[in-house]
């Protein structure tokens, strides 16, 4: 699709907001480095965001003898954002300020049972109405909600085309949450949300090749190539956790066998656990929390069972990996989610070293396997930014308008 030149100053907009957000404050000069705008550009979509109340004068700098730089800061009380990170097993929601900073947290705990749209609607709602409460924002100051939603999701029409783990096919989710909900709303996936937080704020700031993985109940790769976010033809990209890994191998949700998903997402982990260890007190068969928790805390007291399921997790992994190391030579790739986050730095080591025993040595010299640093939610501080984009969006036709 042709991007036509609104797309473009909408994009230029945003590209100039988040590097006032991650560098505030900041001289127009400054700004025109770090986006290879011209500087006459920068300095109209800066009195635009001024104008829109996004940001506000922040002081002066000297410049080496010249005249003092003015400064631009973003302007926290500008408008408040909202994230919403949909996962198998809960629903988290953050509201920000415009400078990304978390003012209130809600957490939804889904059970097996609780997968059914209407009542996955109403979780998200129930966050959405409890966030804005507890931060005491007026609900007309917020800007937009960006929804992450597991799966391969239809942006533009706001539709869950297909959550493979819950068997939902076609979902207008944000049809049905305007119901609810009387903000503007941005539908996209873990993938791309907590990639874009990676380049933000994360191991993949200033890196044009990044991966980030997001492994949770599925599994995915986000991914950012010469520096942007990569959605493919449907906005599909980046669904790894359904390609191959063992022929024949397991079944999985979507339909085939061996899928990368089945070994290394938690329900995998777990099976990788039972195979080694049938009896072992670190599973909970019916809850995969639990288990991967468990899991976690018995590796760092260096408990033989754990230590050998996770190094069996990360010889599936490491293969998988090593594939898109061959593949799209990236300069990082970052291990993300609360998977992740429970087996830590000792899953990280084992996945290196699996790595470097299958992909090839010029690729795998040049990356970095490392876990997220983020230390918020990825996730919904990546679907705010969608939020962020929407209002941009917006802005720009109502100026038009107007």
């Amino acid at each position: 699709m042709k991007r036509t030149s609104r797309d473009i100053r909408t994009a230029n907009r945003y590209d100039v907001l988040r590097h006032i957000i991650a560098e505030s404050p900041v001289s127009r000069q400054q700004l025109a480095a770090a986006t290879g705008l011209s500087l006459a550009t920068v300095a109209t979509l800066v009195g635009e965001l001024l104008d829109f109340g996004m940001l506000v004068e922040g002081g002066y700098e000297d410049s080496d003898g010249g005249r003092p730089r003015g400064l631009v800061a973003v302007n926290p009380t500008g408008g408040a954002l909202i994230g919403v990170d949909v996962a198998e097993t809960y629903i988290h929601v953050e509201l920000f300020d415009l400078a990304l900073t978390v003012l209130a947290r809600a957490d939804e705990e889904l059970r097996p049972g609780e997968r059914d749209a209407a009542r996955v609607v109403a979780r998200i709602a129930a966050g959405v109405a409890d966030v804005v409460a507890r931060s005491a924002v007026a609900p007309e100051r917020v800007l937009g909600v960006g929804v992450s939603m597991p799966g391969q999701v239809d942006r533009e029409g706001g539709v869950s085309v297909y959550a493979a783990n819950w068997n939902w096919h076609d979902v207008p989710l944000l049809g049905l949450l305007a119901e609810h909900l009387p903000h503007p709303l941005h539908l996209d996936n873990p993938l791309r949300a907590t990639t874009v937080a990676e380049q933000w704020f994360g191991a993949a700031r200033g890196r044009d090749d990044a991966i980030v993985v997001n492994l949770g109940t599925g599994v995915g790769a986000g991914l950012a190539l010469g520096g942007t976010l990569h959605r493919g033809a449907t906005n599909s990209a980046g669904e790894w956790g359904h390609t191959t890994l063992v022929l024949d191998g397991r079944p999985c949700h979507c339909g085939n066998q061996g899928c990368v998903e089945t070994y290394v997402g938690a329900p995998g982990i777990m099976r990788n656990l039972r195979e080694l260890s049938p009896d072992s007190p670190l599973l909970h068969p019916d809850d995969q929390t639990a288990t991967i928790e468990a899991l976690g805390r018995a590796l760092a007291d260096g408990d033989p069972v754990a230590v050998r399921v996770v190094r069996e997790t990360a010889r599936y992994l490491g293969a998988a990996l090593a594939d898109l190391v061959n593949l799209l030579n990236p300069e990082v790739i970052v291990l993300s989610s609360w998977v992740a986050t429970a087996l830590g730095e000792p899953l990280v080591a084992e996945v290196r070293e699996a790595v470097a025993r299958r992909a090839l040595r010029r690729p795998f010299a040049s990356v970095e396997i490392v876990l997220c640093p983020i230390p918020s939610n990825p996730v919904s501080l990546g679907a705010a930014t969608f939020a962020l984009e929407g209002s941009l969006a917006a802005m720009r036709a109502k100026q038009h308008r107007g």
